[in-house]
């Protein structure tokens, strides 16, 4: 094999040539604006070509140099990869999975104990944060995510579908002013979603009123909440009328705690997906996760069908 630079080298190259100054490589490596000169000096030696143009207040790479850098950095990300797949815990039996707080504790977490009784020897832990997991960074195995299904460098399956909703407790359907139609909702407060899906297709209020032929309505009213599972915990306790995701209203529906009060669904153009790192691809807990993920979305029941008692029309 052609014999190569020193490693160490090339990374403080790299790092050099993003900032175009030893100074802040010295900095983000912690070692000295020195330490970083003669790594640059050992370099031009083992090449016999330099890789900077050095101007009395610039750093410039040479067309060579420059040229170099997608591949070199390539190379690292490869590297990078190889080292997690060496380093595969010996604790394979933890697998870390990240998810949204509301996909979480609406859909994820009460199906977890099934999980577990067909795979005791796996220890499944969740991190739900609204961030977006970076696999390159985060000690994270696999994630569920909702949005359009792109995402590069990552292995992707389809998990659910979503539809939108309208939901409310069924104490709205009786009482002084009961929901019978969607003209109805003049007399009950709106509970908006403002969770930062960005999914244009997703129907707020305004949207769903205009479409129901209601644009008179002030769709704006009520309060509004940064989670999906918080819009639909209100609803539940009967401060209003949500337009919830179906597959997190699911179990409310299911048990009655929520009712579909007009059959009014809207799809939407995001879903759930499972991703990992194509690192993770031949772990057997990741495996065994999203096979059982997937099994679990296919067996559960349409939302959109359960009648008032939660139970399949």
């Amino acid at each position: 094999m052609k014999r190569l630079p020193p490693l160490n080298a090339l990374r403080v190259f790299e790092v050099a040539a993003r900032h175009l100054s030893f100074t802040k490589a010295s900095e983000e490596l912690n070692v000295t604006p020195g330490a970083i000169s003669q790594q640059i000096k050992a370099l031009e030696e083992f090449l016999g070509a330099p890789v900077f143009r050095r101007q009395k207040r610039a750093l410039l790479l040479t067309d060579e140099a420059q040229a170099s850098l997608p591949v070199l950095r390539d190379a690292f990300d490869k590297l990078s990869e190889a080292s997690d797949i060496l380093a595969q815990r010996a604790d394979s039996g933890r697998l870390t999975v990240s998810v949204a707080p509301s996909f979480a504790s609406k859909w994820l977490v009460p199906r977890l104990d099934r999980f577990h009784d067909l795979h005791p020897e796996i220890d499944v832990w969740v991190s739900a944060d609204m961030d977006i997991v970076d696999f390159a960074a985060d000690d994270v195995d696999m994630a569920i995510r909702y949005g359009a299904g792109d995402y590069p460098g990552l292995a992707v399956s389809h998990l659910l579908a979503e539809t939108i909703v309208p939901v409310c407790s069924p104490r709205l359907l009786i009482g002084d002013n009961p929901l019978k139609s969607p003209k109805d909702l003049i007399h009950h407060t709106l509970l908006h979603d403002g969770s930062p899906d960005k999914d244009e297709s997703c129907p707020t209020w305004p949207m769903w009123l205009k479409a129901a032929g209601l644009p008179e309505l002030d769709g704006t009213r009520g309060p509004k909440f940064n989670q999906s599972s918080l819009v639909i915990e209100a609803a539940v306790a009967g401060k209003g009328v949500a337009l919830a995701k179906s597959a997190l209203a699911l179990a409310d529906l299911e048990a009655a705690r929520l009712v579909i009060p007009f059959d009014v669904t809207t799809p939407t153009e995001f879903a759930y997906y499972i991703v990992n790192p194509p690192s993770k691809a031949s772990s057997v807990a990741v495996r065994a996760f999203s096979a059982w993920l997937l099994a679990e979305a296919a067996t559960a029941p349409d939302a959109t069908n359960l009648g008032p008692a939660g139970i399949a029309a």
